[in-house]
């Protein structure tokens, strides 16, 4: 199954080198609340989740020994509707990760203006050691221990990291039995046979297909034949690959989190993907040079898509990046630090939260869909996202050249102020 903070809120490393991705995200929405001049009781209420629940769960593995997973869901915030996000397994999962990534999701839908708020959810696992008859029972048990919060009038996952459509059909069935009927709209990314929309499974490429489009636009960089490097080869990243080499565009490299492969004059994605398949990796693909994934962010090209988890792109590398387009497919893969490098290169960096905003809004689409129990053609729904990611992309690129600002913060100044303008009119209650 692949698909691949400090009361200042200034970012801190732990003892193991890793940022803590909750104090990036704290460090982020500090950077645009500066910007709107918030008062501090209203970054306060911006900064926590509203909601968060660890459960401790027995699942049966096959052998008939019993394991206990830890999992979490955290609903940042709901001002301007249900919360809506992933579900990961994974085993650095952490429960600042998923705090740091329900933040993200408010943004996010805030950004490309859909009527959701952020939630995020994981379990701390290994599903690569798993099969999937254990897989199925840590869903349907993990499913029943958040179902007490979840829903499709209150929260709505979907799939993520490791998970996938059919992860979400036992999400789906889960909660459907405990309410004695059917009930797809409590969760997005299924499969087309039980509610799942057309085009969801493209929908994250094809947002970021349709933002690089207008990104190119601004910057007057041709897709024709311009170099890409994709990091993560799972579900975003491969389709984001082939659908830049629809608009003429050369991919030169591409990783997994094995290790990655380059070929300066292009690669047959068809051919890497059957080796992939074949071996289960990357690795001893002929036509191509093995290159690592610290390495791949640094090629010379014009195009980047980080795809893979948090924290690639630092300040120990940004120096060092060669593209002129950075598209985040992934959430979280450039830190505030790295941020600054990148702008000050003239680096024209798309942030996750606009980028990869294509993923959640087909499935508002498929949630609208579920509940009027109307299905819509796929031509009918590509229309639409790409109405809504151009949209946003000039929504964004103009605050960014209003307040000459790097492309995330604009894209957080218009998603914070939105939030923040349902939070206040909606007062507090009681």
């Amino acid at each position: 199954m692949e698909t691949r903070s400090s009361e200042s809120g200034q970012p801190t490393v732990g003892m193991a080198g890793k940022r803590n991705p909750y104090e990036t995200a704290v460090a982020q929405l500090r950077t645009a609340a500066d910007i709107l001049d918030l008062d501090g009781g209203m970054f306060e209420v911006l900064s926590k989740p509203k909601r968060e629940l660890s459960v401790n769960f027995p699942v049966r593995m096959s052998d008939g020994s019993v394991r206990v997973f830890t999992g979490y869901r955290v609903q940042h915030n709901i001002a301007r509707g249900p919360a809506k996000g992933g579900i990961r397994y994974h085993p650095e999962v952490s429960l600042d990760e998923v705090r740091a990534l329900s933040m993200w999701m408010t943004w996010k839908c805030a950004t490309v203006n859909i009527p959701y708020g952020g939630g995020k959810g994981g379990v701390i696992c290994d599903p690569k050691q798993m099969n999937q008859h254990e897989l199925e029972g840590l869903t349907r048990r993990f499913t029943t221990e958040i179902s007490i919060i979840i829903g499709p009038q209150e929260d709505i996952p979907a799939p993520d990291v490791n998970t996938n459509a059919q992860t979400m059909a036992w999400l789906m069935d889960t909660y459907s039995m405990h309410k004695g009927h059917s009930i797809p709209a409590v969760v997005t990314g299924k499969p087309l046979s039980i509610g799942g929309s057309a085009g969801r499974n493209e929908a994250t490429a094809r947002g970021l297909q349709y933002v690089i489009r207008e990104a190119s636009k601004a910057r007057d960089i041709t897709l024709q034949d311009a170099r890409v490097v994709v990091q993560g080869f799972g579900n975003a990243g491969a389709i984001a690959a082939r659908f830049l080499t629809e608009d003429g565009s050369r991919v030169v490299a591409v990783s997994d989190s094995q290790g990655g492969l380059y070929n300066k004059s292009g690669l047959d994605l068809n051919a890497v993907t059957r080796h992939k398949q074949e071996h289960g990796t990357m690795a001893g693909y002929a036509n191509a040079e093995a290159v690592t994934n610290a390495e791949l962010l640094e090629l010379d090209c014009d195009i980047l898509v980080p795809a893979a988890l948090e924290n690639q792109i630092t300040s120990t590398n940004a120096d060092r990046i060669k593209a002129k387009i950075i598209g985040e497919a992934a959430n979280g893969p450039t830190t505030p630090e790295a941020d600054r490098i990148l702008f000050d290169k003239g680096v024209f960096l798309l942030p996750d939260i606009l980028a990869n905003a294509g993923g959640v809004t087909v499935s508002y689409f498929e949630w609208v869909q579920d509940i009027q129990s109307f299905f819509w053609e796929e031509s009918d729904i590509n229309g639409k996202l790409q109405k809504i990611m151009s949209r946003s992309f000039n929504d964004v690129y103009r605050i960014a050249t209003e307040r000459r600002v790097d492309m995330r913060t604009a894209a957080y100044v218009l998603a914070v102020g939105r939030v923040a303008e349902a939070t206040r009119v909606r007062g507090f209650y009681p």
